[in-house]
């Protein structure tokens, strides 16, 4: 009887840069470092950071690419855990609250500042809207219509605020908190449940 073994791949240089480039923006942005800045902190050489992108500008937009790709993934995964439709509304935005936390306000501030990133995570805000307005339609109960459509804007409207820090100094709740209540007021949108009190 054959047996089918499963090889984990180990991963790439660029993948192993790439991972620890991310963690080097999340935690402390990116306008700030040169390329040389860069490869003293990551203990590698310029040439090798410029064969994962050929510029610093092209390598800042590789990085927050694939943070927002792995995140989703992520995301993702964590959601097919959850089967209970109304249930999945939440677990996905407290997927992405926990994606987003090690983000850091330097990292928001560069990545507002420097439009080909800015655009990325944009579209990622756009994608997690339409995703919203898919698991809104899932949990839709009979005889119960809910505008999917405007539920995916809101959220996407309430997910820029939160990673703006608005949400913050307009509620005092910080971003995990945020979420929940966001995924609380969506839930209750399609369920008629009754939200739950998060702020205080």
């Amino acid at each position: 009887m054959d047996i089918a073994l499963r090889v984990t791949r180990p991963p790439s240089r660029r993948e192993v840069l790439l991972d620890g480039l991310t963690e080097l923006f999340l935690a402390e942005g990116f306008a700030g470092f040169s390329v040389e800045d860069l490869a003293v902190r990551l203990q590698c050489s310029k040439s090798t950071l410029y064969a994962v992108a050929p510029s610093k500008e092209q390598l800042i937009t590789a990085v927050v690419r694939a943070f927002f790709r792995r995140s989703t993934e992520r995301i993702e995964q964590r959601l097919g855990a959850e089967t209970a439709a109304a249930r999945r509304i939440g677990a996905y935005l407290e997927a992405i609250a926990a994606e987003l936390a090690p983000a850091s306000p330097a990292f928001y501030a560069d990545l507002d500042s420097f439009a080909p990133a800015r655009e990325i995570y944009l579209q990622n805000i756009s994608i997690a809207a339409r995703r919203v307005q898919d698991l809104v339609h899932e949990a839709e109960q009979p005889g119960r219509p809910v505008n999917a459509t405007f539920l995916g804007s809101v959220a996407a409207q309430v997910m820029e605020s939160i990673q703006q820090g608005q949400m913050r100094a307009l509620t005092g709740l910080d971003d995990a908190a945020a979420y929940r209540a966001l995924a609380d007021l969506i839930t209750a949108s399609v369920t008629g449940a009754s939200c739950s009190a998060t702020a205080s």
